[in-house]
């Protein structure tokens, strides 16, 4: 019970984010490093405004840690973000040597851990991310549903 707790309270964090990235008008995305009881790295979707196709928030969020700690592996951490990871993703937390990966509803087009393919499971890589999905699942899912509605309207 208290790391399905603390996994919600993550994932609000992640929420939080995936909102700025809405407000921006980027797809609502959002992700938290964590270690020791920390966040360490924050980030957003924001390929649109930042020109960037690498701009993913998982990826901004391990960009952001990596200068924190000075260092591109990032072991001991957790990864919450608020939509399944894509195979770009996958790749770079596996290269950054996250610990655990937590994430809220799947991505059913491109997700890269569970829905389209399962990379977390490979076990061609030198290095293990284990995975925890569905946490805020309907909340997280209602996020994304809610801002292709709103484009689709506008």
């Amino acid at each position: 019970m208290l790391m399905e707790k603390e996994h919600g309270y993550w994932m609000e964090r992640a929420l939080e984010q995936a909102q700025i990235a809405s407000e921006l008008g980027e797809v609502p995305i959002g992700a938290v490093l964590v270690a020791n009881g920390a966040i360490i790295g924050a980030g957003f979707n924001q390929p649109i405004s930042s020109h960037d196709a690498s701009a993913h928030a998982e990826i901004c969020a391990l960009r952001q840690a990596s200068q924190i700690r000075q260092n591109y592996r990032l072991p001991d951490t957790t990864l919450y973000v608020t939509i399944e990871p894509c195979t770009m993703c996958v790749g770079a937390m596996v290269h950054a040597r996250i610990k655990s990966l937590v994430f809220g509803a799947r991505e059913p087009r491109a997700g890269a851990v569970v829905s389209q393919q399962q990379l977390l499971d490979a076990q061609f890589y030198n290095h293990k991310v284990s995975y925890v999905e569905g946490v805020l699942s309907n909340r997280c899912a209602a996020l994304i549903q809610d801002f292709f509605q709103s484009k689709r309207k506008g």
